[in-house]
């Protein structure tokens, strides 16, 4: 019987090693170990041996099974490790395929472009939430209770604030400016910052305008603050950003948030200055608003206007894109449309 057993042992090593797949190995499993195995057999006949085989019998035909349940653990790791999941084999003399690569948006990139450029000025970057409130959109930014930026039909209002007011009045920011106000409260003057984001406005669409789009806000707040100082940082920035120098102009303008304000406009890159429907035909584009922050608003953020002044820019990003790449209609960029996202990589 021991030699029989040792027979079993062969026979069953070779029977896993043959074993190409799971399913055949777990076959050669039950046939070798399970309850009509061929050791299962020789352990249910030990009553009918000599009693001084049964003890030796009985302790070889054990070892064998946990023996062959090691070497079956093994072969299943082993057919698994190398088992494809493909149906068909690959086949590996075929050229391999170059991974796509990814890229910054155009706009983020524009951002990242303004924000190297600022920060070689000394200024700081700072962000807040994409919901404000009527507090820090109008209230602290010297906009009267009657204005219709205000209303509905301009500004985003959260639903279930309508019947509140201030701080608890909820609402997608319309603009950055709010931010201004937020920062000089937490760290007071003097102030050297931009604060870039998204806004929302409830507008028409145009080749111009979007509904969600990017500004880029910097403020100067400090003592003495000259408005030629703004109209500096203005063109130096325009001039990094684009390698050269860009012909701008200023228009008066009012903002209740600057006292005087003005319409910063830059010759659309698009058409040369030539006149296109980007620049509505007439060579220039709005791309900020700025002027000297208006002393109410110093005051919400609990500074003396008669000891510090500032200037506000806040340029719009997405219009600055487009003069960048020349692109004739803003939505484009919020389309996320791959053919025309891919040549910016």
């Amino acid at each position: 019987m021991l030699q029989r057993l040792e027979e079993i042992r062969e026979s069953g090593l070779a029977k896993i090693a043959a074993a190409s797949d799971v399913d055949t190995l777990q076959d050669v499993r039950r046939e070798l170990t399970g309850k009509k195995g061929e050791l299962t057999e020789v352990l249910k006949s030990l009553g009918k041996l000599e009693p001084d085989m049964r003890k030796p019998v009985g302790m070889k035909a054990n070892e064998i099974k946990e023996f062959f349940q090691e070497k079956i653990k093994e072969r299943e790791a082993e057919i698994v490790s190398t088992q494809s999941v493909l149906d068909e084999p690959i086949d590996l003399t075929l050229p391999g395929k170059m991974p796509t690569a990814g890229a910054l948006h155009p706009i983020t990139q524009m951002c990242y472009d303004l924000n190297d450029a600022f920060l070689s000025l000394g200024f700081e970057i700072f962000n807040e939430d994409d919901i404000s409130s009527e507090k820090y959109a109008f209230d602290n930014l010297n906009f009267p209770a009657d204005h219709p930026a205000r209303q509905s039909m301009d500004t985003y209002w959260l639903e279930g604030t309508e019947d509140k007011s201030g701080a608890e009045r909820l609402c997608l920011r319309p603009h950055l400016t709010g931010g201004s106000v937020r920062y000089l409260l937490k760290y007071g003057a003097p102030a050297r910052f931009v604060y870039p984001g998204r806004v929302y406005r409830n507008e028409n669409t145009d080749a111009r305008h979007e509904r969600a789009f990017f500004q880029y806000e910097a403020l100067i707040v400090d003592k003495n603050i000259t408005f030629s100082s703004g109209k500096v940082m203005i063109e130096t920035i325009l001039e990094k950003v684009f390698g050269r120098k860009i012909n701008t102009r200023m228009r008066e303008g009012f903002f209740p948030f600057t006292e005087p304000g003005y319409e910063i406009d830059m010759e659309c890159l698009v058409c040369g200055g030539k006149g296109c429907r980007v620049c509505n035909q007439n060579g220039w584009i709005e791309v900020m608003p700025g002027g000297v922050i208006n002393p109410n608003v110093l005051k919400s953020a609990g500074l003396d206007p008669d000891e510090w002044t500032g200037f506000y820019t806040n340029i719009g990003l997405d219009r600055l894109v487009m003069m960048r790449y020349g692109v004739d209609d803003v939505r484009l960029f919020h389309s996320a449309d791959l053919r025309f996202l891919k040549q910016f990589k």
